[in-house]
């Protein structure tokens, strides 16, 4: 859970919030917590005795606010978009603070690092599952229970990419046009991803899929839509940096 301390910053921000937006919060809040409900099933994966589904949501939340504060038009059909990505910002933001990967958690998924590259250059291409099981001397279970936390300590999500195009200051006024520049580099670099990789960051940044569910539509195990998604997130990184 948070502390005390933080919980009360959360608060004190909410109010600050609401004494210098001209924005209606309680009809954003109506309209919109439906965006925070399913960023928070998304990485509900990753709660833990330091921040609950409830310490998420209302993480969100006041990153809801935020977006609604900088953005101004609420009612702009771009508005969501944006919204998407200072929510779960916010969130990611707050367990990266928090740190909630043991020290032994935190070894395990550097070791399946290291493995896995050791494989890759031997033998050429990606390893299978089997392949990083093997080396490893471990079993399905453990793997599945280390790429999760791989995932969780190097995501870098691609709302970061869109804040950084956007700008780098946190209390920044929001610059319609700037984003509008970063939302079209955006789709010409997703148009240089494969297929597969497109309908992946698809299902998982606009439909607010979480990585079982995408799983299943994929008709991949977990582990591997880990992979492809931190895969995507390089090349798109590289592109959009290019």
């Amino acid at each position: 859970m948070l502390d005390m301390n933080v919980e009360q910053d959360y608060v004190m921000q909410s109010q600050s919030l609401a004494e210098h937006s001209s924005i209606d919060e309680a009809a954003l809040l109506k309209k919109h917590t439906v965006l925070v409900n399913r960023i928070v099933n998304q990485l509900r994966v990753h709660v833990s005795p330091h921040c609950s589904v409830e310490d998420m949501q209302q993480i969100g939340l006041i990153g809801l606010l935020e977006a609604g504060r900088r953005y101004g038009n609420v009612d702009d059909d771009h508005f969501p978009a944006f919204a998407v990505c200072r929510i779960r910002g916010s969130i990611l933001d707050e367990l990266r603070r928090l740190d909630w990967r043991s020290r032994q958690t935190r070894q395990q998924a550097h070791e399946l690092n290291d493995v896995t590259r050791d494989l890759m250059r031997q033998l050429g291409r990606q390893p299978s599952d089997a392949e990083i099981i093997q080396a490893l001397g471990t079993d399905k279970k453990d793997l599945l229970t280390r790429q999760n936390a791989a995932l969780a300590g190097e995501m870098q999500s691609l709302d970061q990419l869109i804040e950084n195009g956007v700008d780098t200051q946190s209390n920044a006024i929001y610059d319609g046009m700037a984003h509008e520049h970063t939302r079209r580099s955006l789709e010409a670099a997703l148009a240089k991803l494969p297929q597969r990789d497109q309908l992946l960051m698809t299902l998982f940044y606009q439909h607010e899929l979480n990585l079982n569910e995408i799983a299943l539509v994929l008709d991949l195990t977990p582990p591997r839509i880990c992979q492809l998604h931190k895969k995507a997130l390089k090349q798109l990184n590289y592109y959009l940096s290019s």
